[in-house]
């Protein structure tokens, strides 16, 4: 089947890196800081390739390390599309971290425009995720499909975007703290919620803000309010879009895996998340999406 467009994506899509090599996904990696406990600060490149390594990460935020993260710039951008236009590429469909989050997809736009002064032929389709990490994914995983079915560019951009709002979201945080630091909750209430055991739910609103809509107490309550919103939101069987992802945490996303495959009779796929989204959430958080046939309205 002749591809039509050449797909593209920022690397808060969370797809592994044997992933995005074995189906020619075009991928660009954002940045992320650590800072130890002596303040030595060390760069990272957001393109893991071994399981290792996202272990190895979480392991340095347990033991007191700090990441932070920028966003995408114009100039990795620039050189991206470049690259893309230098072989060939014509319709390119490219997908960004939320608007809600960063403004990333401007910056691909302009970058794209610019490319497009020198090569007349190329076209940079951006398209705005409203999420992040698998939420992300998920949208590249439809628009890979679409894109080996011989669908075009436009074909492709108009589905993604109609199924961005319909994917819903359980995003169970395990330490307070990291969402006190982004400004997600007080001091206080970290403080209280960490003695306490609570888990803040979180999920993308519609405009891709990432929300904390709830909060119980455990993970195992988290859990179950999974299974109560997709009794709400009942997971569409096309494709079979379930997907768990955790920040190094994987005996509970397996428990959570299990108690979908118990209650739906699939058992999602499981994912650990990357150091950018990561950073924002910390070790220990377990995340569920599905998609539904009703756009999601948290927030």
């Amino acid at each position: 089947m002749e591809r039509k467009f050449t797909l593209s994506t920022d690397s808060t899509c969370d797809l592994y890196a044997s992933f995005i090599r074995q189906h020619d996904i075009k991928f660009v990696s954002l940045t992320y800081t650590v800072e130890d406990k002596n303040g030595n600060m060390t760069d990272g490149l957001d393109n893991f390739t071994d399981y290792s390594q996202y272990v190895e990460f979480y392991e340095k935020l347990r033991g007191g390390c700090l990441s932070r993260t920028s966003m995408l710039n114009y100039e990795s951008h620039l050189a991206h599309f470049t690259r893309l236009a230098e072989e060939g590429a014509k319709d390119v469909v490219h997908f960004t971290i939320s608007s809600g989050l960063s403004p990333t997809v401007t910056v691909a736009e302009k970058a794209a425009a610019d490319v497009k002064k020198k090569y007349p032929e190329f076209n940079v389709y951006a398209v705005d995720s409203l999420s992040a990490t698998i939420g992300q994914g998920a949208l590249v995983r439809a628009a890979l499909r679409m894109r080996d079915e011989g669908k075009s560019a436009e074909e492709t951009v108009a589905y993604v975007k109609d199924m961005r709002l319909k994917i819903q979201y359980m995003i169970a945080v395990n330490d307070l703290n990291y969402l006190k630091r982004g400004g997600r909750v007080s001091s206080v209430a970290a403080i209280a919620g960490t003695m306490l055991g609570i888990k803040p739910i979180l999920s993308f609103t519609r405009d891709g803000k990432l929300n904390v809509i709830d909060k119980v107490r455990g993970m195992k309550r988290a859990f179950a309010y999974a299974l109560e919103k997709m009794e709400k939101y009942p997971p569409v069987k096309e494709h079979e879009l379930i997907w768990v992802v955790h920040t190094d945490a994987p005996a509970e996303a397996e428990e959570l895996a299990t108690m979908i495959e118990l209650k739906l009779g699939f058992k999602p796929d499981i994912s650990i998340m990357g150091p950018v989204i990561g950073s924002h959430v910390g070790p220990g958080a377990v995340a569920v999406l599905w998609k539904s046939d009703t756009e999601r309205n948290d927030g």
